[in-house]
């Protein structure tokens, strides 16, 4: 269990706090919108009405204590560069701030941001890879190479074993799970017989999933 304050409850800030408390974890959640924190206060024992760029709001509740903080405001990027700074001065283990473009996330790191993300841009990404290459059923980046995608097997692979087919030698990619509709086989032995219509979770170059899918939408 991890102890996580979250600042800024727009939709980001919400659903993060959500899962994050879904998961077990202690999460306190701060926004200086007063109705926001009263229709929230039900699901979350620890809210603080309060500006976080006043750093009396910050110093108060100790944010050295907590784990992780995480910087979810979105609009206005001048409040996000305030707190940022604040809480590192202020001593946080780690802040995690949010970011629309690159150029934000350069000044947050300068700043002192342990990690930015951008929700927009990483949501892009995925849904222009899954929806420009055919049978590409999910998707997630690990680098600019390699990634880990969701794919059906090639038909002629239908009774065959993992190691008749030798994915790794042949396409150049490792398989993680096999999928049999809502049946997944996590790390499928070698002798593993993949079944007519089943679907394959990958690692490898994203240049080499592509290949494979292009063949697939060939067959």
């Amino acid at each position: 269990m991890k102890s996580i304050l979250v600042i800024g409850m727009g939709t980001l800030g919400r659903h993060l706090a959500v899962k994050m408390l879904e998961m077990g974890n202690d999460v306190m959640i701060i926004d200086k919108n007063e109705y926001i924190i009263q229709e929230l206060a039900p699901v979350f024992p620890d809210s603080i009405v309060g500006d976080c760029t006043n750093e009396g709001v910050l110093r108060s509740i100790g944010v050295n204590n907590f784990d992780y903080c995480f910087v979810a405001i979105g609009e206005d990027f001048y409040a996000s560069l305030e707190i940022t700074s604040i809480l590192k001065e202020l001593g946080a283990n780690c802040v995690i701030s949010k970011a629309k473009r690159q150029r934000q996330a350069e000044f947050l790191k300068k700043i002192g941001a342990d990690e930015v993300f951008y929700p927009e841009r990483e949501i892009a990404e995925k849904l222009a890879v899954r929806y420009n290459a055919t049978n590409i059923f999910d998707y997630i980046e690990l680098t600019s190479e390699y990634s880990i995608f969701e794919i059906p097997i090639l038909p002629e692979w239908a009774g065959k074993t993992i190691m008749e087919v030798d994915v790794r030698r042949n396409y150049s990619i490792n398989i993680i799970a096999v999928k049999n509709g809502s049946k997944v086989n996590p790390l499928p032995g070698g002798n593993h017989v993949f079944e007519e219509g089943s679907h394959i979770v990958v690692i490898g170059k994203s240049s080499d999933v592509f290949q494979l899918t292009s063949r697939i939408s060939e067959d």
